[in-house]
């Protein structure tokens, strides 16, 4: 259920990134159509996906490698710059304009920290295909000659950013983890 769930949810992010087949898509269905019908499938694919993935977890996947502890706190240190590429992402800041797209910068760190402090099949699964989406899909943005937002005057931005940034951190780490995930982190 994981695996088809991320066929899903990654599918139609790779789509959306062929310029050509998303115009056709967008031309038959219409933008409102195509957006609704582009939301319900990822949506759609992420709910499986994380279903799956407690499924496989559940069942007690093999078990590939033993991280070491210090690559477990590497792992929660990368998540500190990750949760601040996320809500730079959203923010006109200085971080966003060097990091040209923080949210894949973002993701990609947090595949990483995750293949770091994981060593079972299903969460090197998960990892490894969501790192490896984030990398096509940054190449792609670079292809097309994506448009970078300039920085801003000041660095309000970037504050609100780190701010915000760790504010997520503990949300994560103190709530979203141990309750939703049903492993805590710290």
């Amino acid at each position: 259920m994981m695996l088809f769930g991320l066929v899903v949810f990654l599918g139609v992010h790779v789509v959306s990134s062929l310029r050509g087949f998303r115009a056709k898509l967008i031309g038959a269905l219409g933008e409102g159509g195509y957006k609704g019908f582009y939301s319900l499938l990822a949506a759609s694919g992420l709910l499986l996906t994380a279903y799956g993935f407690a499924l496989w977890r559940a069942e007690g996947p093999a078990q590939l490698w033993v991280p070491p502890m210090g690559l477990r706190h590497l792992a929660l240190l990368l998540m500190v710059f990750a949760c601040i590429f996320f809500v730079a992402a959203y923010v006109p800041s200085h971080i966003r304009t060097r990091m040209k797209h923080p949210l894949l910068v973002g993701l990609k760190t947090w595949a990483l920290a995750h293949l770091l402090a994981n060593g079972d099949a299903a969460s090197m699964t998960l990892f490894l295909a969501v790192l490896a989406w984030a990398v096509y899909d940054r190449i792609s943005l670079k292809r097309r000659g994506a448009v970078v937002q300039p920085a801003p005057k000041g660095f309000g931005g970037d504050a609100v950013a780190v701010v915000g940034g760790l504010a997520l951190y503990g949300l994560l780490a103190f709530v979203f983890h141990p309750y939703v995930i049903g492993v805590p982190v710290m």
